[in-house]
């Protein structure tokens, strides 16, 4: 990792992340969290808050030290124990049927092969478990998607490799999901480009 992806976008995505635009996308996602959760993509403890009293712990994947080391007040405040748990979303150090329910906040567009941490997800979560997800991605309109192409590459350069057109719903489904409840919208005062939600639960189908 670069010096400007350790220690300047993990400011970034804590700065971005914090505005209370997100905070209504946050607490509809996290309701109905229980048990054991995985959260992946932890970044700076943004969904702390949030977590209902039916959790009872958290396993957080999350590869940036400074993400972590922003996230230590919202840790220590929080009644949930939280523990770091893993680094790579890709390859999670859990065995089969370890968490009841697993969370994911804008997160899917930055881990390299998306896909693959979701059938990772799909793996360590009991059978009808369930993933809560709330993500931008691919635009529902055309013009707006043409903007999101041309605006990939620099996205991707300043923004720790976020990508602007994943297929959110598509992901999730191609990892052996049953989506549950789907909301796709534009968040508003946002850019379209950046802005085009989806916010959801699937389950496991096994």
């Amino acid at each position: 990792m670069s010096f400007y992806n350790d220690h300047v976008v993990p400011r970034l995505v804590n700065i971005a992340c914090s505005s209370p635009l997100t905070e209504a996308h946050r607490r509809r996602v996290c309701a109905g969290l229980n048990g054991r959760v995985l959260e992946i993509g932890f970044g700076s403890g943004l969904n702390v808050p949030y977590y209902p009293t039916s959790v009872e712990c958290v396993s957080a994947v999350e590869p940036a030290d400074l993400g972590w080391k922003l996230a230590r007040p919202r840790i220590e405040s929080s009644p949930v124990p939280i523990e770091r748990a893993g680094l790579d979303g890709q390859s999670l150090p859990f065995a089969d049927n370890s968490f009841d329910t697993a969370l994911t906040t804008w997160t899917l567009c930055t881990i390299p092969d998306a896909g693959a941490a979701l059938r990772e997800v799909r793996r360590v979560l009991t059978p009808g478990g369930t993933l809560h997800f709330v993500e931008h991605g691919l635009a529902p309109d055309e013009g707006v998607r043409r903007w999101q192409y041309r605006l990939e590459p620099i996205q991707k350069r300043i923004a720790g490799g976020c990508h602007l057109t994943r297929r959110i719903p598509d992901l999730v489904r191609g990892a052996g999901f049953d989506i549950r409840d789907l909301d796709t919208f534009y968040e508003d005062k946002t850019p379209k480009f950046f802005g085009a939600l989806s916010l959801g639960t699937a389950a496991t189908s096994r």
